[in-house]
C-alpha cells in the first residue's frame, strides 16, 4: 500500500500556526509580487475567492469579508515543510518517504499489515498535526494515483472521512473513482481530459473500463498505460529516491514594478547570479553554463494578463566553477546584450546548467595562489550571511538601494528562522 500525506492549505496554515486567532477564518496567500493568489483557507473558497487569480481582481471580496492577506513568506514555509516531512522520517524511515513537493509526500507502507492502514492514517495525522501545528489529509490506497484520488475525496468531506481515507477494497475503490472526474485525476492534464471526454469518459472509473491498448494510444503511450494500470491498482509508478544534487539551478523573480534602465536590470541580474551561486556551493557543485533571461512589459495595458516576450541569451565558461565573481561577469555580459532601451521589463532571471562536482576542479599552476582560494572567500561570505541573514555581504554589483526589489506589503515574520522575528508569548 501507498499513502500520500497532503497538508491542508499549506501556506495558510503555516501563517495561522503563529496567529491563532486566524483559526475558522478567511485567510489568503500571494505569489511573488504580490500579484495572485496562490493559497485559500477553506472560508475564503466558500466566498468565493478564485485560486491563482489576481489580487486586485479578488480585492473587493477580500475587504468585503474581512479576509486576512499575506504576502508569500518562503522562509517560514521551507522551514515547516521540513518539519512535516522530517517528522514523517522519523515516523517511517527515511527510504519510506519521497518528498513530493513542498505539501505532499508520499509513503511506502508495504510493510505494514493491511488491516492497520485505518490506524495508520490516524497516526500519521495525529503525529503531524500534534508535533508541526499543520493540519494534512491522509489518502492510502494500493497505487500512488489511487491515493491521490483518496486523498483528494478526504479534504473535499472532511467531517465525513475525518481527512483520512483507505481505499482497501475494490468496492471502496470503485465508488471513489466514480467520484472523481477525468480531469481530476492526477496525470491527466487540460487537453487529455478533453479527449477523453469526447469518447464519453467522465470519470475515473470510465477509464478503467477502456483497453490497455486505448489507453496507451489516446493518453501518451507508456504514460498513459501506467497511469491506467495504477488506477486499476497496478503499481506502475515507484517510490523514488529523493533528488539530493539539482542537475540545474535557477533563480527568477519579478520586479516591484516594471523598470526601463540598464542598471537596475544589471543589479537584479547580478543578485540572482549571487543567490543561484551559493545554492550551487551548497551542493559542492560547479556549473559550466549559465542562461539570462529578461521579461518584457506588455505594451497593451489591457493585454488580459498575457505574458511579455522573454529574452533570453547563454554563455559556455571556460571551466566549471561556483565562485560567485566568475557567474556574474558573463551574466552581466549576456544581460547588458539582452537589454533594449526604450522597453520596459517585469522580470528578470538566471539559471546555471552543466553541474558537476566542485572536486573536480583543479588549481591553476599558473596563478599565484592567492587567486586559487576563492573557494575560501566564497565559504567565508556564505557562513557570514547565513548566521547575519539579509545579504549582509554582496557584491557590488547587486546594488544598495534595489528598487526593483519585488513588493511584499503584507509580509508576516519569519517566526522560525529569524531571531529578531520570534513569536512572543505575554
Amino acid at each position: 500500500m501507498k499513502a500520500i500525506v497532503d497538508c491542508n492549505s499549506f501556506y495558510c496554515s503555516c501563517e495561522r500556526l503563529f496567529r491563532p486567532e486566524l483559526e475558522n477564518k478567511p485567510v489568503v496567500v500571494l505569489s511573488n509580487n504580490d500579484g495572485c493568489i496562490i493559497s485559500r483557507s477553506d472560508e475564503a473558497k466558500a466566498f468565493g475567492i478564485d485560486m491563482a487569480g489576481p489580487y486586485f481582481k479578488a480585492k473587493p471580496l477580500i475587504e468585503k469579508y474581512g479576509v486576512s492577506t499575506f504576502s508569500s513568506n518562503y522562509n517560514l514555509y521551507g522551514d515547516l515543510s521540513w518539519r512535516v516531512m522530517e517528522t514523517l522520517r522519523i515516523m517511517f524511515g527515511k527510504n519510506n518517504v519521497e518528498v513530493y513537493s513542498v505539501d505532499e509526500a508520499f509513503l511506502n507502507l508495504d510493510f505494514i499489515p493491511a488491516d492497520k492502514m485505518q490506524q495508520v492514517g490516524i497516526e500519521i495525522k495525529q503525529t503531524v498535526e500534534t508535533w508541526t501545528g499543520i493540519k494534512v489529509s491522509v489518502g492510502i490506497a494500493p497505487t500512488k494515483v489511487l491515493a491521490k484520488v483518496a486523498n483528494r475525496l478526504s479534504k473535499k468531506n472532511k467531517s465525513g472521512t475525518q481527512g483520512i481515507m483507505v481505499l482497501d477494497s475494490k468496492e471502496k475503490t470503485d465508488d471513489a473513482l466514480r467520484q472523481t472526474y477525468i480531469d481530476a485525476v492526477w496525470g491527466v492534464g487540460y487537453k487529455y481530459a478533453e479527449k477523453l471526454k469526447r469518447y464519453g469518459i467522465y470519470n475515473a472509473y470510465e477509464l478503467t473500463l477502456k483497453t490497455m491498448h486505448f489507453a496507451k494510444t489516446h493518453l501518451g503511450g507508456v504514460t498513459g498505460l501506467r497511469l491506467w494500470r495504477e488506477l486499476k491498482g497496478i503499481t506502475s509508478i515507484e517510490m523514488e529516491d529523493e533528488l539530493e544534487v539539482k542537475k540545474m539551478i535557477m533563480t527568477t523573480r519579478m520586479f516591484g514594478e516594471p523598470v526601463d534602465d540598464l542598471k537596475s536590470i544589471l543589479e537584479a541580474v547580478a543578485t540572482y547570479t549571487s543567490r543561484a551561486a551559493e545554492k550551487l556551493r551548497r551542493q559542492n557543485g560547479a556549473a559550466k553554463h549559465i542562461s539570462v533571461f529578461i521579461v518584457a512589459k506588455e505594451q497593451d495595458h489591457l493585454a488580459s494578463f498575457n505574458r511579455g516576450a522573454t529574452i533570453s541569451s547563454y554563455a559556455t565558461l571556460d571551466f566549471a566553477t561556483s565562485q560567485t565573481h566568475e557567474l556574474i561577469k558573463p551574466a552581466l555580459a549576456i544581460a547588458q546584450r539582452l537589454f533594449e532601451k526604450g522597453r520596459s521589463y517585469k522580470k528578470a532571471g538566471v539559471m546555471l546548467s552543466n553541474i558537476v562536482p566542485d572536486t573536480s576542479i583543479q588549481g591553476n599552476l599558473f596563478l599565484p595562489d592567492t587567486k586559487n582560494r576563492s573557494k575560501l572567500l566564497m565559504d567565508a561570505i556564505d557562513n557570514i550571511n547565513f548566521s547575519q541573514r539579509n545579504d549582509i555581504l554582496k557584491f557590488a554589483s547587486s546594488g544598495t538601494e534595489r528598487n526593483w526589489k519585488m513588493q511584499q506589503n503584507f509580509h508576516s515574520p519569519r517566526y522560525t528562522s529569524r531571531w529578531n522575528e520570534l513569536c512572543e508569548v505575554k
